[in-house]
Order: C-alpha cells, then structure tokens, then sequence
C-alpha cells in the first residue's frame, strides 16, 4: 500500500508541492512514461487543509480522459497564481476582524471562486483513487474523513458497503471544509449529495499531520496488511520552531496564549506522528519504506512562517525554499520512487 500524506499549513503548502513537482518528474524518468502522475504512484492520498486541497488536485480526473487532470506543477499553481487573491482583505475586514481575534481574517469568497474554477462540478465520489482528507465537525463534535471510496468501494475492489450519496460531496466543497482555518476563514457550511447539512473547519485542530489516519484508514481497506506492506511519503510545509521563554510565559492569560498554543498543537502532533511511525516502521524492519521530509524555515529568512502571506515575494520565497528540500532529498526522493515503481 503506497501512502502519500500532506500536512496543513496554508500557502505553505507550496513548500511540499514543489517536493511532488519533483517526485513526479522523477517519476515519469524512472518509468519511461511522461504522462505518468502522482495518482498512478499512490493508492491512498491524504491531506489536512492546504494538503486536504492538494489531495483533489492530485486525484481529480479529466472529464474527457479520465485521466488526473492536473500536473504536479498545476497543483501548486493554484497557490502560486491565486496566493495573494485568496489571502487579500479589505481595510474594512482588517479593522473588524482585529486580527482574526473578533472576525475571520479573510473573505472566503476568492478562496471559494478558485476551488470552483479547479474544480467545477466534480464529486469526491469520481477521484481516481482512494483519499483521506480531515475535517472537523463543530455541530456534531466529532472529526470528519472524506474519503471517496466510501462512496463507490467496488471501483478501487474494496468489500465493504457503500454509504451512498450521504458520503459524496462537490470536490470543491471538500477543499473549502479542510482548509476552514479557524480565524482565517468562517466555517464551511456544506451539504452532501443526500442534502445533509454539515459545519466543518479546518482538519488541522486534530490531526494537522494525518499520516496515522492514512494508515488507519489504509488497514480498514485492506485488514490483510502487515506494516511491511507500507510505503509511505509524509511531507509537511516547513516549521520555525518559536521559543517561548518561562520567565514570559509564567504570566501569560487566555488571549496571550492563544496563538503560542495553537503553534505548539499543531507543530507537537505533526512531531508525535512523525515519532510513531518511524518507530512503527523500524519494528517492522523495514524503515526505509518511511520517509518524511520537513523543512526549518529558519534557513530562509526571506520566508515569512505565517500561513497567510500572499505578497509575491513571500511566495517565490516559498517556492524557493521547497525547491531547496527537493534538491537536499535527491537522493532520499530517487530511492522512494524506485521504491513505488517497485
């Protein structure tokens, strides 16, 4: 079972879309085959927010060939060419928003205007493959999988049931509930084919790396597999590793801690998986067939760590930095793809 698992990170998602730009064209290399994509090389992708969206870019099919209908290169130029759009407010929106402390930052309309331009009218029940991409459920409190092979299992030779049009979806609605960053964008209020009503946000509030999940949810498609049988790729879109010095922190309150604790969360669980499955896979002696690749942002200092920095130079900043992990993992990237051509 081949895994593929993007992280959140909003525009930073540039950072592991260049890493694929790069497997992809190895990819192609390797095999002799130019129109060969991501989604031939994987048989489970999933995302959390920005990695959520790359996940329908990548299994998205043409509507004439069925064939993915974007590159790698398409993918992350969804966020290169419509970057500073979607990240754009009003001085009326930043003077009420405070922040994002007493509004959303952000207008969710350019965010929304884009998904319907990549996406149309496609359904998560059409992706080309089977995909996991997080959400959370802030009515019912529970975290929400979109996952298409719950809508027609018999396409990808899974025996369990379908759940019908409960589990499908508008592709592009999917993308608009995994990225529902908290502050950054209001809720997604969605509906799915059956006309069932959900409020989501943002996948990354619980599972901001959803490695574990893929793996989880690759066992319920297939019990019959050992952990041997895992080839997995987890890529995350830069950290800053921030101090916080005791002697400020001993006396901060509920508004100081707001955003120190949001960055800890989600950096800790991303680590905490990272840590699992590496020791999962060593016990299985086969650690080779893990591989994850992150990047310390404070290596490039032209790059600004906030998810939201649309400015053209941030994001040629941004591309430059995933082009560098692309060219540091050379190796590491020509041994995996053999290994998924294997």
């Amino acid at each position: 079972m081949r895994i593929l698992s993007i992280d959140g990170g909003g525009l930073r998602g540039i950072i592991p879309g260049q890493v694929l730009v790069a497997l992809e064209t190895k990819l192609q290399q390797l095999s002799g085959d130019p129109n060969r994509r991501l989604a031939d090389a994987f048989d489970l992708i999933a995302g959390t927010s920005t990695g959520g969206i790359l996940t329908c870019l990548y299994l998205c099919p043409d509507a004439a060939t069925g064939r993915p209908k974007f590159t790698a290169q398409d993918a992350v130029g969804l966020y290169l060419d419509r970057g500073r759009e979607i990240f754009d407010r009003s001085f009326w929106q930043e003077v009420v928003s405070v922040g994002g402390l007493a509004y959303e930052k952000y207008s969710a309309s350019a965010l929304e205007k884009a998904l319907k331009e990549y996406f149309g009218e496609q359904t998560l029940g059409r992706l080309l493959k089977p995909c996991l991409v997080t959400a959370y459920d802030i009515e019912n409190r529970k975290s929400h999988f979109f996952n298409s092979a719950d809508v027609e299992p018999q396409r990808f030779g899974l025996r369990w049931d379908s759940k019908g049009p409960g589990a499908d979806f508008m592709l592009r609605q999917v993308a608009r509930a995994t990225s529902a960053a908290p502050t950054y964008f209001e809720p997604a209020r969605i509906s799915a084919l059956d006309g069932k009503r959900y409020a989501l946000i943002d996948g990354g509030v619980f599972a901001n790396n959803p490695t574990m999940c893929a793996c989880v949810e690759a066992f319920a498609m297939n019990p019959e597999l050992a952990v041997s049988d895992l080839k997995i790729l987890s890529l995350g879109t830069g950290v800053v590793d921030k101090s916080y010095p005791y002697d400020q922190a001993k006396d901060w309150g509920e508004l100081a801690w707001l955003k120190p604790i949001l960055d800890i969360l989600m950096s800790g669980v991303a680590e905490t998986v990272d840590y699992q499955l590496a020791m999962l896979l060593k016990a299985a002696c086969c650690p080779s067939q893990y591989l994850r690749l992150q990047v310390d942002l404070k290596r490039f200092p032209s790059v600004d760590s906030e998810m939201d920095d649309g400015k053209p130079e941030n994001l040629d900043a941004l591309r430059k930095a995933g082009e560098a992990l692309a060219t540091e993992s050379d190796a590491a990237l020509d041994g995996f793809a053999k290994l998924l051509l294997a």
